[in-house]
C-alpha cells in the first residue's frame, strides 16, 4: 500500500473491488475518505481499514462486527483490546464454520448414497425394459 492518497479507481485496482462496495462502506461508516470536491481520496488509514473488512468479510464476519473490531483501533491500549476481541469472535466463527464443514459433509454422503440408490433402481428398470 502506498504512502499517497488513492483516487476510488485505484482503490478499485488493488482491492479489487467496485466503486459501489467502496461507497457502501463508506455509507456504513467503516472507511472515511477524505473529499476534494466529489471526488474521494483514501488514506493509507483507509487502505489499511479495507483490507481489513475485506479480510473479516471473508471469514463471515458480520459488517458490524468488523465496524466495532476497527473502531477499537484508537482505545489507546496499544490494540490490545481490538486484538482480544478479534480473537474471541474468531474463534466463534471457525467453530461455526467446523460445524457447517461437518453438516456438509454429512449432507454430502447422505446424497451421494441416496444417488447410488437412484442409480441401481434406474439400471433395474432399465433391464426389465430392455428384458420385455
Amino acid at each position: 500500500m502506498s504512502d499517497a492518497l488513492m483516487t476510488i479507481r485505484e482503490m478499485c485496482e488493488v482491492f479489487q473491488v467496485t466503486p459501489r462496495t467502496l461507497r457502501f462502506y463508506e455509507a456504513k461508516e467503516l472507511l472515511f475518505p477524505q473529499r476534494d470536491g466529489s471526488k474521494r481520496l483514501f488514506t493509507r488509514r483507509d487502505q489499511a481499514r479495507l483490507k481489513l473488512i475485506l479480510q473479516g468479510k471473508r471469514f463471515g464476519f458480520s459488517l458490524e462486527q468488523i465496524r466495532q473490531l476497527l473502531n477499537m483501533y484508537d482505545i489507546g491500549d496499544a490494540q490490545a483490546t481490538q486484538l482480544q476481541e478479534t480473537y474471541k469472535i474468531a474463534q466463534e466463527r471457525l467453530e461455526d464454520m467446523i460445524r457447517q464443514r461437518d453438516e456438509l459433509t454429512e449432507a454430502i454422503s447422505e446424497l451421494q448414497a441416496q444417488m447410488k440408490w437412484g442409480e441401481r433402481v434406474i439400471a433395474d428398470l432399465q433391464q426389465k425394459e430392455a428384458a420385455q
